[in-house]
């Protein structure tokens, strides 16, 4: 019993630490995005997430604001959304404008 209080308190201050960090390890960043470090690894080689390398090149590092957009960055549209869009293309012909394409 006194290990398993000892590891909730071990993660407790994991995560209170990690509320203060910008830079992030990729420990860190396994912990914030619920991703095996494995799997971020394998992020990384690809380069499919934005990271940051040490001089040496050996270790990793990602910044928490990026990380956070990295993970937000594909929104699902709601049923409700989506209804309102073809309404408006029922009546108008034409598609809703989005951000992006908005942007281009």
């Amino acid at each position: 019993m006194d290990d398993t209080i000892l590891k909730q308190l071990q993660e407790l201050k994991n995560l209170t630490l990690l509320g203060a960090k910008q830079a992030l390890t990729m420990t860190d960043a396994a912990l914030l995005t619920g991703l095996s470090k494995s799997h971020l690894y394998k992020l990384v080689c690809y380069r499919r997430i934005p990271h940051f390398k040490s001089d040496g090149g050996k270790l990793t590092y990602f910044d928490k604001d990026e990380l956070n957009g990295w993970m937000l960055q594909r929104r699902i549209k709601t049923s409700s959304e989506l209804e309102t869009e073809a309404a408006t293309y029922i009546v108008t012909g034409k598609r809703c404008q989005t951000s992006k394409n908005q942007s281009k």
